[in-house]
């Protein structure tokens, strides 16, 4: 029945002896109760055997003496039959658990003497020193003075004791190092010792309690964190799971050093066997609709430092559903759903107004909200029916008032509307599948409201039939598709760029300046007592998560023709829309198609190989029919390879300067090169002649597009042209006519472009390492990102939400087209030089000549194709995406067919 949280905030349990609480000494009516005596910081509790005998806490503040009575004493107790006995004088003691009930503490004012007899006598001693040592701390003034003296103690016990050795699973089993630490769980922590070894994380408490050593198997380590605890960079907490709420320890240690060498001890474990996920892959994976809006926000809470062994910082989610009065719940009405671009306290605009007043007054630091959205209190006021001693444990044995439990979920909404000072969000329980957080299954005593209705279970929503019902709803609200639409807005305010500054001041977003990270430096203050004060009021408030995102989050992309449903394991499945066959069109089953041959890209071999070229090759293009294909290379020329008979049907040059890539127009007559010779030459294949040249840039042209009788032009002297092509007549001599539409200035040489799929917006990636988004109707640059490094090509991929690149840095880089913001990076062992994606998969060209097949979620190489014995320099794909052509530095072209 005894655990750590019967203890005070704050409070250490620091050892147990066997025992008897005997009662009523040398009298008629003496009784005597076995059980356990234990000895804490700030408190002796003991434990009876028997459950039906209520735990007894003395608080060591409220004793008068202890003492073990000396043999010679007069009216000693103990002269005749008794050794090993300590007496304690109180003036309060606490009965908790009286008949094993989880009730509100009993408090027995008034002198009373407990007597404990110890099972070894010879022990008494050293625990009546050790009382009187404690004693001491908990009768100081000063809070501060208090939590130092009862550190000194607990440091000099830590350093007395180590790691016993024989608890490691193996006798081969390597030390690494070994540490004083703290095991943390819900309002409490447990201190002890930490050991690494090269195959298990051990801590032993120093109080053996609740067993005398936890072992984690660094093999089944799935995800590690580094934690903010107590406002200090202290905690690390360790996942042997996926996608689990709760972790398998979370450890609190005494020094940074500490903490970063247990981190990089196991995180170099796990590091060959599992990727790092980073907020931006979790973004990109989210975004693709490849885990739900739950596991999103789960994983986006963990990567901010909140903490289900935190209450201070837990896990927060948000209101979702603003309608808890109709009969039947409408997920396809925007009226529905909370307005996720405001935090709670802007949701009521009459309220807001006297807040944003008070704002205006105030003196500085200014905050809008004299509360918090997540804070110890909120968390435990939803989970008292389920976590009772949690509440007692933090309200000093007492559960809140009736009228302020958590009675109703409508209730509850309308408050956080309209009341002053309640501006809490929701936890994850809501979104989950156990709703025993809702139903009083413990029978407790949670008192009468003022109306004399006995507080139970919580009234749910009409429109639910039960709770499992109110909690499937939720589910589906979080996931249906007016939140997927606009969950970023959120993420905005709570984990992102609306969380500090001017953006939050817009976003009416600002709280108390000490419930930020970075708000107050506990090692800046020297007083101790203020030192405690101020940590006390922080945990207490609540904090607000670690920020993110310092620019604008971008949107969920939402597939045509699908909804997102997330099953009862919250995994994503995909599910049709009601279409039936017929009236899938001809796009549908192409869509299909060229998924199947994504899903199947490992399979592509080799099919036929042919060295034309006399140096690397630039480009390829291939006409409609597929009959022939059109190269270019540095060796300055243009080839026309004809598939059927095997052969070079035109090589045509231009000038002695390398070509740098090449594409057909509509109707595949023509087909448009550039040169490191500043021109453009369009060839007709009709007639087998150069049919015109487009002097328009200054340096070498790098990279040519062509869109809806628009040819887009990179060059190295620093432009991006747009111009307006009007083809001259096939049977006269008139020239082609082109008209500068706008030309996109960059600082440096530009390197590679590309277009969305509605022409709207162009890419263009320069030699310094700088990706400009444009909006090419305006001729405007909408983003600018800096990597400083030399592109070798990037592409738009189908949805044109996402902008992949790659470069000499050896990393793969996805942009979110919207924002502008890098969601993701993937790391290569070598260059990739050129490559094509369909926004999941990458199939890549190596500069080692291979053709690599990348799971670009998974940050993994998932197959090796062997090809070119030099770099591949240039790629082809049909629009079906079962069809390939590559080219290298070795001269040669390689078609790869896809054998299912």
């Amino acid at each position: 029945r005894f655990s750590l949280l019967l203890l005070n905030l704050e409070e250490y349990y620091f050892e147990q002896h066997t025992a008897n609480h005997i009662i009523n000494k040398g009298h008629k009516d003496e009784r005597k109760f076995r059980g356990s005596l234990k000895i804490c910081s700030k408190s002796i509790i003991f434990e009876p055997d028997d459950n039906i005998q209520p735990i007894i806490k003395i608080p060591l503040r409220d004793c008068i003496t202890i003492k073990a009575p000396e043999d010679n004493e007069a009216n000693n107790p103990f002269t005749r039959d008794t050794s090993g006995g300590i007496s304690v004088l109180c003036s309060q003691v606490f009965l908790i658990k009286e008949r094993n009930v989880i009730a509100p503490y009993k408090t027995i004012r008034g002198r009373t003497e407990h007597l404990f007899q110890l099972d070894v006598a010879g022990k008494v001693g050293d625990v009546v020193q050790t009382l009187h040592q404690l004693y001491r701390a908990s009768c100081l003034d000063k809070m501060g003075d208090q939590a130092a003296m009862i550190t000194a103690i607990l440091q000099s016990r830590l350093a007395r004791t180590s790691f016993d050795k024989n608890r490691f699973q193996s006798i081969s089993e390597t030390l690494h190092m070994e540490c004083k630490a703290e095991m943390v769980t819900p309002l409490v922590t447990n201190p002890g010792h930490v050991c690494v070894t090269d195959a298990n994380l051990y801590f032993q408490p120093l109080n053996g309690y609740p067993k005398p050593v936890v072992q984690i198997t660094l093999q089944n380590v799935r995800r590690i964190y580094k934690r903010r605890h107590g406002l200090m960079p202290l905690g690390l907490e360790v996942f042997c799971t996926e996608n689990d709420l709760c972790s398998d320890i979370y450890l609190k240690f005494y020094s940074y050093q500490d903490r970063d060498e247990v981190y990089f001890l196991i995180a170099t474990y796990i590091e060959n066997h599992i990727a790092e996920h980073t907020a931006e892959s979790y973004m990109l994976q989210w975004q693709r609709g490849h885990i739900s809006n739950y596991q999103y926000l789960l994983h986006l809470n963990n990567l901010a430092d909140r903490s289900c062994n935190d209450l201070s910082q837990y896990p927060v989610f948000p209101w979702i559903i603003a309608d808890y009065s109709s009969s039947v719940l409408d997920l396809t009405k925007p009226e529905t759903f909370r307005d996720l671009s405001k935090p709670v306290g802007a949701l009521n605009k009459e309220r807001l107004d006297r807040l944003l007043t008070r704002y205006q007054e105030m003196p500085e630091p200014k905050f809008m909200y004299g509360s918090h959205y997540s804070s110890p209190g909120y968390v435990l006021f939803y989970l008292v029916r389920v976590a009772p001693e949690y509440m007692l444990c933090l309200q000093n044995g007492k559960f809140d008032h009736a009228d302020r439990m958590f009675n109703s979920i409508a209730e509850t909404w309308k408050n956080c509307l309209d009341g002053a000072t309640d501006f809490k969000e929701l936890i994850p329980e809501f979104y989950e599948n156990d709703p025993s957080f809702l139903v009083n299954s413990l029978k407790l005593d949670l008192g009468k409201r003022q109306g004399g209705k006995i507080v139970e279970d919580v009234e749910l929503p009409p429109w639910a039939s039960g709770p499992d019902d109110f909690l499937q709803k939720s589910q589906e609200a979080l996931e249906s598709q007016y939140v997927s639409e606009h969950l970023h807005e959120w993420i905005d305010i709570i984990f992102g760029y609306k969380q500090k500054g001017s953006e939050a001041v817009a976003a009416h977003n600002v709280f108390h300046p000490l419930t930020y990270e970075g708000g107050v430096d506990l090692n800046s203050i020297m007083d101790p007592n203020e030192k405690v004060a101020l940590l006390t009021q922080i945990l207490e408030f609540g904090q607000t998560p670690k920020q993110l995102f310092t620019t604008p989050h971008p949107q969920r992309i939402i597939p045509r023709l699908k909804s997102l449903s997330r099953t009862s394991s919250h995994s994503v499945s995909l599910a049709e829309s009601p279409v039936s066959p017929n009236e899938e069109s001809f796009e549908d089953l192409t869509e299909e198609s060229i998924t199947l041959a994504w899903n199947n890209i490992a399979k592509l071999k080799l099919d036929k190989q042919y060295k034309i070229h006399k140096e690397a090759i630039t480009g390829i293009a291939v006409p409609c029919n597929g009959s022939s294909v059109f190269t270019t290379s540095q060796d300055s020329t243009l080839k026309m390879f004809s598939k059927e008979s095997k052969t070079i049907q035109r090589s045509v040059s231009f000038s002695n300067m390398a070509l740098s890539s090449c594409l057909i127009l509509p109707g595949d007559t023509t087909v448009i090169s550039s040169s490191w010779d500043n021109h453009i030459y369009f060839y007709s294949v009709a007639f087998g002649r150069q049919q015109d040249i487009l002097m328009g840039h200054d340096d070498a042209v790098s990279k040519i597009c062509w869109r809806d009788g628009r040819l887009y032009s990179a060059s190295w002297d620093s432009t991006v042209k747009v111009w307006h092509c009007v083809p001259g007549e096939t049977l006269s001599n008139k020239k082609h006519h082109f008209e500068l539409l706008a030309e996109l200035e960059h600082d440096v040489s530009v390197n590679t472009i590309d277009l969305n799929a509605a022409n709207t917006i162009l890419a263009s990636g320069t030699k310094d390492g700088t990706i400009s988004v444009w909006d090419v109707t305006t001729a405007t640059a909408l983003h600018q990102c800096f990597f400083f490094l030399y592109f070798f090509a990037f592409f738009f991929c189908t949805d044109s939400r996402h902008l992949l690149s790659t470069g000499e840095d050896c990393c793969f880089k996805v942009i979110d087209v919207q924002t502008g913001m890098l969601i993701s990076s993937v790391t290569t062992d070598e260059p990739q030089r050129c490559f094509k994606w369909d926004g999941n998969t990458i199939l890549s060209g190596a500069q080692s000549g291979e053709l690599l097949i990348w799971d670009l979620l998974g940050g993994k190489v998932t197959e090796r194709i062997k090809g070119h014995t030099g770099a591949v320099t240039a790629m082809w794909m049909n629009e079906q995406c079962n069809s390939v052509i590559t080219g290298g530095e070795d001269k040669q072209i390689m078609f790869w067919k896809l054998q299912y």
